[in-house]
């Protein structure tokens, strides 16, 4: 299948490393496209719940076709997030075309954008991350639950359900949550004077126009959903936003001719431990 050329590419929430991270349907739409740039927009590994009992092959894959970007030459920035906020203790870390960076002001055409995961807007995280914590286990612990019923929804010929965005659609203050991020993130940007705020955290892809809350103007607010219930990125190219939304349909079943070098590359160029060994070296 011919590649997808594609300027920029954003991705976040995709959270590795728990039952709930849709990591096969990740790697084929990585596999499909042939990006300039990549920007990773925080909680691609979920460090508060990885468990060594649970990281499956495709969830490896997923880091190893990222990594393949870096060695293709492909910049790629990661961003922190909450879910891997561990890795800001290594912010400004470079290799190659890899960075790991906080927050990024990325010239996109003669426009500015600017890009931050946004769980410096959540005031759970600021002030009782515990409860942050806690409800992200009760999160993945719905996944797990919508996804045994959506099996047996699929067996039976009906359609897909979502309960957490059922739950954030009908509860008041889940919608109040999210336009008040937006709001924030918008007022910021347009502070700052820059033309794009692109955000993840909040699981809800999007692309509006927000008017700031004091008039002073506005910015294209842009979110890159998730890759847990969405499956949705944002895409820019000839010189417009867009949100990718995964399609099983649109993907063929079949192994493509990428897979049996992905297994040889599980052993060879791409071999995690030694990019850790130069992660190590790159410290001292």
């Amino acid at each position: 299948m011919a590649k997808r050329e594609v300027d920029i590419v954003v991705i976040s929430d995709v959270h590795l490393g728990t039952y709930g991270c849709h990591a096969k349907e990740l790697l084929q739409y990585l596999k499909s496209i042939r990006p300039k740039q990549v920007i990773l927009n925080g909680d691609i590994i979920d460090i508060w719940q990885f468990s060594k009992s649970y990281w499956p092959e495709a969830h490896m894959k997923v880091v190893r076709r990222i990594l393949k970007f870096v060695t293709d030459g492909i910049p790629v920035y990661y961003l922190t997030g909450n879910h891997d906020e561990m890795l800001r203790k290594f912010t400004d870390f470079n290799l190659g075309k890899f960075q790991l960076l906080n927050k990024i002001l990325l010239p996109v055409g003669d426009k500015k954008a600017w890009i931050f995961h946004g769980d410096v807007f959540d005031v759970t995280m600021q002030h009782s991350k515990w409860l942050a914590k806690l409800g992200a286990i009760g999160y993945d612990t719905l996944i797990i639950i919508n996804s045994v019923v959506n099996w047996f929804l699929t067996a039976a010929g009906r359609q897909k359900m979502s309960f957490s965005q059922k739950i954030k659609g009908k509860v008041k203050e889940a919608v109040k949550f999210i336009n008040h991020f937006e709001q924030t993130a918008a007022d910021l940007a347009v502070d700052k004077g820059y033309d794009y705020v692109i955000c993840g955290h909040i699981h809800h892809a999007e692309i509006r126009q927000i008017q700031s809350a004091n008039g002073a103007g506005s910015v294209l607010y842009l979110n890159s959903g998730d890759w847990v219930e969405s499956l949705t990125a944002l895409e820019y190219s000839h010189n417009e936003w867009t949100i990718f939304k995964y399609n099983a349909a649109n993907f063929s079943s079949e192994p493509d001719e990428e897979d049996s070098s992905d297994n040889d590359e599980l052993h060879s160029s791409l071999d995690v431990k030694v990019l850790l060994e130069k992660f190590k070296l790159e410290q001292h």
